[in-house]
């Protein structure tokens, strides 16, 4: 069964479909929670490995930071090459160059920067969908509501898979394509930059097209972008429009300033700056925008060092907490034809995988420093009995009432 609506002031549509089914019985339901189970075990398990090796690639990286802030030696120019400084981690700040400019021949761009990124959108139809669940008359009924809209992607949006197609047919593909020029020669000073230096220069900013004329008869040139479009005010179905982003300006410009600066970390071969491996394993290659002293580069390597080991201690708490819940709602199943006793269980549940959680995850944590720091290591194997034992003396005066 499905429902339409419209909105006649926009291009906003919607229809509804009611799709029902027989509600499961007690023998599908435990079907479908042993099938749970098997995940909550692979995610159970993946989350010992991300916890374990998280601690070391924490310590390593730690080591390697503090082995490159002993090591390091700041350049006294840009400009001139020491042999002195062979082999070694250097430190030098200043602003970017490359050899030529970046160009994009069907438009009439060109610009002295890093990379030059072109971003094609299509003026497409997309579908979204709200779905809701309900139980009426023993039957399970999924209310899907569908709407589309039409937005500028700048992926293709596949038409196909639209619960309704017809109406909402979008274009297999885009007549112009997106692409990124990196220039292949960038430079600080008399130094070559690596690859690997090259990749970390991301910051990317909208280019302004205010001075540049249209290109073609067919293409538009409005505000900041070129619009193959009858009329960009108002675009149908396919028309495409296309905008630019520069990252690392490597010459003074009238338009956008002056050339962009950056602080750069590596070891020096020759004219060349090229990852420096550490005793600990790791690959000191590290560039920054503008300048930084060599204390300051360090710190922003150990914050980002400490941001990334929570977010996967995080990350790997959580895929505990998921698997221990899905390996234990089988509990819920058997008592979920009594709804007070089913409310108890899911309560209890819950509290069982938030304590386990933590507790496995210090413990795993713990495990992953003793070799590095014992002392630490058995602290938290301590502190990893504590959310066990808080539930416990919570259950206990309960039993005792």
């Amino acid at each position: 069964m499905s429902r339409n609506f419209s909105d006649p002031g926009s291009n906003r549509k919607e229809h509804v479909k009611v799709t029902s089914e027989p509600k499961p019985g007690f023998l599908e339901r435990l079907s479908e929670t042993s099938g749970g189970m098997l995940i909550g075990l692979v995610t159970f398990l993946l989350a010992f490995y991300v916890l374990f090796t998280n601690e070391g690639r924490a310590l390593r990286t730690a080591r390697s930071l503090d082995e490159g802030l002993s090591l390091v030696v700041p350049l006294d120019s840009i400009h001139s090459i020491s042999q002195q400084n062979e082999g070694r981690l250097v430190h030098l700040a200043g602003a970017l160059s490359t050899s030529k400019p970046l160009f994009d021949p069907s438009y009439g761009l060109s610009i002295q920067a890093v990379k030059l990124k072109r971003n094609v959108e299509m003026y497409q139809w997309v579908e979204y969908e709200d779905s809701k669940e309900y139980e009426e008359d023993g039957e399970i009924k999924k209310e899907t509501k569908y709407s589309y809209n039409t937005e500028w992607k700048s992926e293709v949006v596949n038409s196909r898979n639209f619960d309704r197609e017809i109406g909402h047919k979008n274009p297999s593909a885009m007549a112009v394509e997106s692409f990124t020029a990196v220039s292949p020669n960038v430079q600080v000073g008399s130094f070559v930059l690596s690859k690997g230096l090259v990749d970390r220069i991301d910051d990317f900013k909208q280019l302004s097209l205010s001075h540049l004329e249209d290109p073609h008869a067919d293409v538009t040139r409005r505000e900041n972008y070129f619009y193959h479009s009858d009329n960009p005010r108002r675009p149908e179905v396919g028309d495409l429009r296309v905008s630019f982003f520069y990252a690392g300006l490597s010459e003074d410009d009238p338009h956008l300033g002056s050339a962009d600066r950056v602080t750069v970390i590596a070891r020096q071969r020759g004219d060349q700056l090229v990852p420096y491996h550490t005793k600990s394993g790791d690959v000191l290659e590290i560039l920054y925008p503008g300048d930084l002293s060599v204390e300051e580069v360090f710190q922003k390597e150990q914050e980002g060092n400490t941001m990334k080991t929570w977010a996967l201690r995080a990350a790997g708490w959580l895929s505990m907490f998921v698997g221990i819940s899905l390996m234990t709602r089988i509990f819920y199943t058997l008592v979920d034809w009594f709804p007070v006793v089913r409310e108890l269980v899911s309560v209890g549940l819950k509290v069982f995988a938030v304590c386990v959680a933590s507790s496995l995850s210090l413990l795993t944590i713990s495990v992953g420093w003793l070799f590095y720091r014992p002392l630490w290591a058995l602290l938290l194997m301590l502190l990893s009995a504590v959310p066990i034992l808080v539930a416990r003396t919570r259950v206990l005066p309960k039993k005792q009432q």
